[in-house]
């Protein structure tokens, strides 16, 4: 059995073609979408969507509801995935960037894989939006929970919110032991 966890972040509608979405960010949905179709069994042990959530009442209170226009507001349509999920596989709800309990999430699911040698014998990688904000915070708290993991980021299936951005994120995650794949030249 494959020990790679496939982390899909953000894959969300606002993101795509609503209030934060940009062309980088549409033209990634079926790379995105392939390989998720790999699956469970597959290439993946497990594959886990994060989900930025909001709720309208308190967003634009917060600091980035002062900073970022409204998006992924719970009930609306820009809060559902973009992407097709897998059977089996699990959703984890954020309010902010990073997801901040992964070692307890993998914990918590770790009777449906084989970590023979813990959680340094398993395999991150990640793909979604956006690479310079809630990309590169899930991967930077990867790297932390998990100082041995090998942690990859798929570049071609990354949209940051400029294509400048994303290319400085990818940077950042390089220079802290991520592993980037398939970025272009």
């Amino acid at each position: 059995m494959s020990n790679k966890i496939l982390i899909v972040v953000d894959m969300q509608n606002d993101f795509i073609t609503g209030s934060l979405g940009t062309p980088e960010a549409q033209a990634i949905v079926p790379k995105v979408q392939a390989k998720i179709g790999h699956g469970l069994g597959g290439d993946w042990a497990g594959v886990i969507f994060t989900m930025d959530i909001h709720d309208e009442k308190w967003y634009l209170k917060t600091l980035e509801g002062q900073k970022i226009p409204a998006h992924c507001i719970i009930g609306t349509g820009g809060n559902d995935l973009a992407v097709q999920t897998v059977p089996e596989c699990d959703v984890v709800t954020k309010r902010c960037f990073g997801y901040m309990n992964w070692e307890k999430r993998l914990t918590d699911l770790q009777y449906e894989w084989d970590f023979t040698f813990g959680f340094d014998s398993v395999e991150f990688e990640l793909c979604g939006v956006c690479t310079d904000i809630c990309v590169i915070s899930n991967a930077l708290i990867l790297r932390s929970t998990f100082p041995n993991a090998k942690i990859t980021v798929d570049a071609s299936c990354c949209a940051g919110t400029t294509p400048e951005a994303h290319k400085a994120a990818l940077m950042v995650m390089k220079s802290c032991l991520i592993d980037v794949i398939n970025e272009e030249e």
